[in-house]
């Protein structure tokens, strides 16, 4: 009987350690960001030149005006792509709860796909973050003579263009080279010429040596010495003169040239009740002077203050600028543009 009782005690007395380890143990343990004010992960999802104006202006200064205002930490998750894969990639199920698109249809998608579910239409500027006209970038002292669109048709050239599947970029660079053609026609005649800006479209397009899948991979491309031209964003044209690649490219304004215009919205779908508070308060941050002027810093204009852009003294000076309210706005454009005139007219047919 003694035996089996001191067994008992030391068991009873081994458990107690064991327990009481666990204990001490679990409290070294890290707790859930709403028990140790370790703060709020945002996952955004972007098109792929919005990266630098966000990871190195944009979140830094979010992070230091909540932490002041709230006492809480917050952190940022990234990833950049084209918009139409950024969009495919929230619609297939990754947890992005915040995107920034570059053209309203993919925005548009995501409401479709239930994703979204608040209307980033009554944000300011209808959602709007910034914007940026379009470009060609050319070879240090423009060897083939490029000043316009239509000399991207000379017999020859090579021309580097974003897929315009997977890239909301070459959706509004196609939507530059015919729209330039109609304004400039109508300038002249009083009449946009649609059958000369097919012909220019398709002159174009048959010179286009490699589409890759987004803006920002078109340009590694032509950094990489490759191709004697690319049509491509004004503020990723001037980042890349500010690189490596600065001394071997020129940039060329054309005369009428399309201003790309740029959504965000919240994936309400991914967004907790806790989280929203954060979300929401960046999404507004967004439009603030101190965002729009770190936008401009990094060649992005403004979409709230267009005096803003006089900061930048890069920002070229456009004879004839439009935005896709031209065409009707992306309901139109899209279908009328890229669908029947480009894929149908264009592409089928190089």
């Amino acid at each position: 009987m003694k035996r089996r009782t001191s067994l008992t005690k030391l068991r009873t007395a081994a458990l107690t350690i064991v327990l009481t380890g666990l204990i001490a143990g679990s409290s070294c343990l890290p707790k859930p960001p709403s028990e140790s004010g370790g703060g709020t992960n945002v996952t955004l999802y972007g098109f792929s030149i919005m990266k630098e104006s966000l990871e190195k202006a944009v979140y830094p200064a979010f992070i230091a005006k909540w932490k002041r205002e709230h006492g809480q930490d917050v952190h940022f998750t990234s990833s950049f792509a084209g918009s139409e894969t950024v969009t495919n990639q929230i619609l297939q199920g990754v947890k992005a709860q915040i995107a920034i698109l570059s053209i309203d249809r993919d925005a548009q998608r995501l409401k479709q796909g239930g994703f979204v579910t608040s209307d980033w239409h009554a944000l300011p500027q209808k959602g709007i973050v910034n914007k940026t006209p379009f470009v060609i970038l050319v070879r240090k002292g423009n060897p083939k003579g490029i000043h316009d669109f239509g000399d991207l048709a000379k017999p020859g050239l090579k021309l580097i263009h974003p897929d315009p599947i997977g890239s909301g970029g070459a959706q509004w660079s196609i939507l530059a080279i015919y729209g330039s053609e109609l304004v400039k026609t109508e300038k002249q005649s009083g009449e946009a010429d649609r059958a000369r800006a097919l012909q220019l479209l398709q002159a174009v397009w048959r010179n286009v040596i490699s589409t890759p899948g987004s803006a920002r991979e078109a340009r590694t491309q032509f950094e990489s010495g490759y191709g004697d031209a690319l049509i491509t964003y004004e503020l990723d044209a001037l980042l890349m003169k500010e690189g490596s690649a600065k001394a071997d490219a020129e940039i060329v304004i054309p005369e009428a040239t399309i201003f790309s215009e740029h959504p965000a919205v919240i994936i309400d779908r991914n967004v907790t009740a806790s989280d929203r508070p954060v979300i929401e308060a960046f999404i507004q941050y967004l439009f603030t002077e101190e965002a729009q002027r770190a936008f401009v810093k990094f060649h992005f204009r403004s979409s709230t203050n267009e005096t803003l852009d006089q900061e930048n003294k890069e920002l070229a000076t456009i004879k004839y600028p439009f935005t896709v309210d031209y065409f009707g706005g992306w309901d139109k454009a899209y279908p009328e543009v890229i669908e029947k005139i480009f894929r149908d007219q264009v592409q089928k047919r190089k």
